[in-house]
């Protein structure tokens, strides 16, 4: 594990507590951006329950590409709560390159449901959920872009994944810090499912790639702070020196 003590923040040796100490420690927590007002900053993440969404789409483009297919996983306590795997019509053919990364081809899309036709029903298994995604980055910006097309440019209010100031909880940002000796470099969701000896049934498909996501995180969850204003504090924290890292390795 690369990060310290000291990133994890600390306690005062002698055990003492000085006037105040209690409203300082709050408003630190309450302090860190990025975190939704849905959830208690100092509530332990893992209790929080949270759905784990993951999309296979026409190609890596949001503002051209469309969704084909939306996988959603929810966890409370742990434990899987649902599972949604869903085809979409992404009212355009699919490229043969992103056919042969995820198998949806046009015939099996044909009379399924729009975005915009299963988007209530993603409102529902969203609300009240931590958003948390594989490479959070692309799954949210195409849910972002669906969204708005679907809703002629606006997000839904008070639903934590459509928040554009809330993090979402990426696995792969801890896989990197928390794996990286061991893996050397391998961090895709089939390398480290099979690194941390989690099944990966449907590779590439949405509800199995969702699941998988959500059980590695919480293989990780050990390793990685408790509370959630921590969590989302750090996480952005190594997100930026890995993103800096990987700058500096295409210089």
């Amino acid at each position: 594990m690369r990060f310290s003590d000291s990133d994890l923040g600390g306690c005062f040796p002698t055990g003492r507590h000085y006037p105040g100490i209690a409203d300082r420690l709050a408003k630190a927590l309450r302090d860190v951006s990025g975190l939704s007002p849905a959830f208690d900053p100092g509530a332990s993440w893992v209790d929080i329950p949270f759905a784990v969404i993951d999309f296979e789409t026409t190609g890596r483009d949001p503002a051209v590409d469309r969704v084909v297919e939306v996988g959603i996983v929810g966890f409370d306590g742990g434990e899987v709560s649902f599972r949604e795997g869903l085809l979409v019509d992404p009212e355009r053919p699919i490229p043969k390159e992103a056919i042969e990364v995820h198998g949806i081809t046009d015939d099996e899309v044909m009379g399924a449901p729009k975005f915009a036709e299963l988007l209530p029903r993603l409102l529902d298994r969203l609300s009240g959920r931590l958003p948390v995604a594989y490479n959070a980055t692309f799954d949210r910006s195409f849910l972002f872009a669906e969204t708005r097309r679907a809703l002629g440019g606006s997000l839904p209010e008070g639903i934590p994944a459509f928040e554009e100031a809330t993090v979402w909880l990426d696995p792969l940002v801890w896989a990197r810090e928390l794996l990286d000796d061991a893996m050397k470099g391998k961090k895709t969701l089939g390398e480290v499912a099979a690194h941390l000896n989690v099944p990966l049934e449907n590779a590439h498909r949405a509800m199995g790639d969702a699941e998988a996501t959500g059980r590695v995180l919480l293989r990780l969850a050990p390793k990685m702070p408790s509370t959630y204003s921590e969590l989302i504090r750090l996480q952005q924290r190594f997100s930026a020196m890995q993103e800096q890292a990987f700058r500096r390795f295409r210089r």
